[in-house]
C-alpha cells in the first residue's frame, strides 16, 4: 500500500517547497527535527469482481512541524496563549488539529470534499472509511522509544539487539540519545571526537558512531536494531552481552527526567544507568519543563487519538493513527513498540470507543537534509558550534494562514510589549484553537448539536 520510504520522501518534499526559508535553520550552523501527518486514501476498483480491494493509493501531507524547544515551568502561562511544547511531533499534532477543525467546518456545511461523514448519533461525525493517517517523524520520538543499548564497538555503529534488551528494565535512553561520556566534552563540537565520522566497510554512507549534543537528537546514526529468538531468561544467562556476542556497555543517555512520585533511573554506570518504561518530562536548560515527553505523548495519542477533548464533543469515535515512520537515525524497533504500545497494554476502563491501538511501526532509511548528523556531515570542520534552530514552523492544510513560524512559545519576532497582543498568539495555541472550536460549533445549528453539548448547554 506504502512504504516507509515513499512516506519519508513526501514529506521531505513537502518541506523543500511548502515550507518557507523563516523559521529553517541557519545553513551550516543550525539543525533541527521534522514530523508531519499524512493523509492516505485507498481508492478501490469495484470493477475488478465486486472485489473492492484497494488499487490506488493517493498520499497528501496535511500537517508538518519543526521545532526541538520547550519552554522552562517558569514561562507557562495559564491564558494558555503560548505554546509549552515546540518539538516537532507536537507542533505536527496541534496543526493536524487545526486541519481537522477545517475539515468539520467543510462537514458541517456539507461539502463533499470534508474527510468526515455523519455518524450513526445526531451531531456527531466519523472519519470517512478509505482514509487514514500516518504519522512521520524525521528522528525517534524523545523518551522511552529512545533507550538503546550501547555495544562495545566504539567505532562501528550499534549492532543488532534482541527485542528483550529492549524490554529489559536496567536499560535505558531518551530521544536526547546522549552518550554516556562527559556531557560538556560532548558538546564540543571542535573536538577531533565529535567530528570523526569513521565509516566501516558495508555501512551506508552517512552512518557513522553515536555522539551526544543534547536537546532532541543525536549525532551520527547507527542502523536499525532488529529483533532475535532469544529469550529473557537465555539472555540472563549472558549477563551483559547482546544476541551478536557483543557486550553491551552502555545506553544513550538522556536529560530527560522522570515525572515526580516515579521510580527513578539507577545512576549507575554503564547500562544499569537508566530505568525503562517511565514516563519522563523533557529536559530544559536550568528551569524544569512540565512538558512530557514525545514518547508518552505518542502513547497518549495511540489510547486517546490525536482529534484532542474539544473535537471529541462533535466526533463518534477518536481520530487515531494508523502507523508511524521514523527516519534514518538511531532506532530500535522493540523500543518504539514498547514505548508506544507495550506499555499501555494494561489501560483499562476507557470510554466507548477508546481503546489501545496496534499502530504500525516502520522505519525509513532516508535522512532529513536538515538533521543533527546530515548538518554535522556537511560542515565537516567548519567553525563555530553546531546548535538546535531556535525556531519551530507549523503548516496545516487549511486555506487561511496555513504557516506558523514561532520562537520561544509566541511568533518569531514578538516583544515583551506585544505579548498581550491577539497577533502574538500562535495559531495552535490552546486559547487559538478554543476560539476556533467555537467558530465551528457556531456554523452548526443548536438544534443539530449532539446530545453531550446541548445538555452542558442546558
Amino acid at each position: 500500500m506504502w512504504t516507509a520510504d515513499e512516506i519519508a520522501r513526501l514529506c521531505y518534499e513537502h518541506y523543500g517547497t511548502r515550507l518557507p526559508k523563516k523559521g529553517k535553520p541557519e545553513p551550516n550552523r543550525e539543525w533541527t527535527l521534522l514530523a508531519a501527518v499524512v493523509k492516505v486514501q485507498l481508492v478501490a476498483d469495484r470493477a475488478c469482481g465486486g472485489s473492492n480491494r484497494p488499487t490506488q493509493v493517493t498520499k497528501e501531507v496535511v500537517s508538518m512541524g519543526t521545532g526541538t524547544k520547550c519552554i522552562g515551568q517558569s514561562k507557562m502561562r495559564k491564558s494558555g496563549d503560548i505554546l509549552n511544547d515546540s518539538h516537532a511531533e507536537v507542533i505536527a499534532r496541534r496543526s493536524f488539529q487545526r486541519y481537522l477543525h477545517y475539515q468539520l467546518h467543510l462537514a458541517a456545511a456539507l461539502k463533499e470534499d470534508s474527510i468526515f461523514v455523519p455518524g450513526t448519533q445526531r451531531g456527531l461525525w466519523k472519519l470517512r472509511p478509505d482514509l487514514l493517517f500516518v504519522f512521520f517523524s524525521s528522528h525517534t520520538p524523545c523518551g522511552d522509544a529512545s533507550i538503546i543499548p550501547m555495544l562495545e564497538f566504539e567505532d562501528q555503529p550499534c549492532c543488532p539487539v534482541s527485542r528483550d534488551w529492549a524490554n529489559n528494565p536496567s536499560v535505558e535512553a531518551d530521544g536526547n540519545l546522549e552518550a554516556p561520556e562527559n556531557k560538556k566534552k560532548c558538546e564540543d563540537l571542535g573536538s577531533p571526537v565529535t567530528k570523526k565520522m569513521r565509516l566501516e566497510p558495508g555501512i551506508p554512507d552517512g552512518v557513522g558512531h553515536h555522539q551526544s549534543f543534547g536537546n532532541q537528537e543525536s549525532g551520527p546514526i547507527p542502523p536499525s536494531i532488529s529483533g532475535s529468538n532469544l529469550t529473557t531468561q537465555e539472555l540472563a544467562t549472558v549477563t551483559g552481552m547482546a544476541p551478536s556476542g557483543a557486550k553491551v556497555v552502555d545506553v544513550y543517555r538522556t536529560g530527560a527526567k522522570c515525572v515526580p512520585g516515579e521510580a527513578g533511573d539507577s545512576g549507575k554506570p554503564g547500562a544499569a544507568y537508566h530505568q525503562v518504561g517511565l514516563l519522563r518530562v523533557k529536559p530544559g536548560r536550568g528551569d524544569r519543563t512540565c512538558s512530557m515527553s514525545c514518547s508518552d505523548k505518542l502513547a497518549r495519542w495511540n489510547v486517546l487519538g490525536c482529534q484532542g477533548a474539544l473535537l471529541m464533543h462533535l466526533l463518534e469515535k477518536p481520530i487515531y493513527l494508523s502507523a508511524v515512520v521514523i527516519g534514518r537515525c538511531p532506532y530500535s524497533q522493540e523500543a518504539m513498540q514498547r514505548a508506544l504500545t507495550g506499555r499501555c497494554q494494561n489501560v483499562s476502563a476507557l470510554p466507548k470507543g477508546f481503546g489501545v491501538q496496534e499502530v504500525k511501526i516502520q522505519q525509513s532509511g532516508l535522512l532529513f537534509e536538515h538533521s543533527r548528523c546530515a548538518v554535522q556531515a556537511k560542515r565537516a570542520d567548519g567553525p563555530g558550534r553546531l546548535v538546535p534552530c531556535g525556531a519551530a514552523i507549523s503548516w496545516s492544510a487549511v486555506p487561511e494562514q496555513p504557516l506558523d513560524v514561532t520562537a520561544n512559545g509566541f511568533p518569531q519576532g514578538t516583544t515583551k510589549k506585544g505579548i498581550r497582543c491577539l497577533q502574538a498568539r500562535s495559531r495552535i495555541s490552546k486559547v487559538e484553537l478554543f476560539r476556533s472550536f467555537q467558530k465551528l460549533l457556531s456554523s452548526i445549528s443548536e438544534d443539530k448539536w449532539p446530545d453531550s453539548l446541548r445538555t452542558r448547554q442546558d
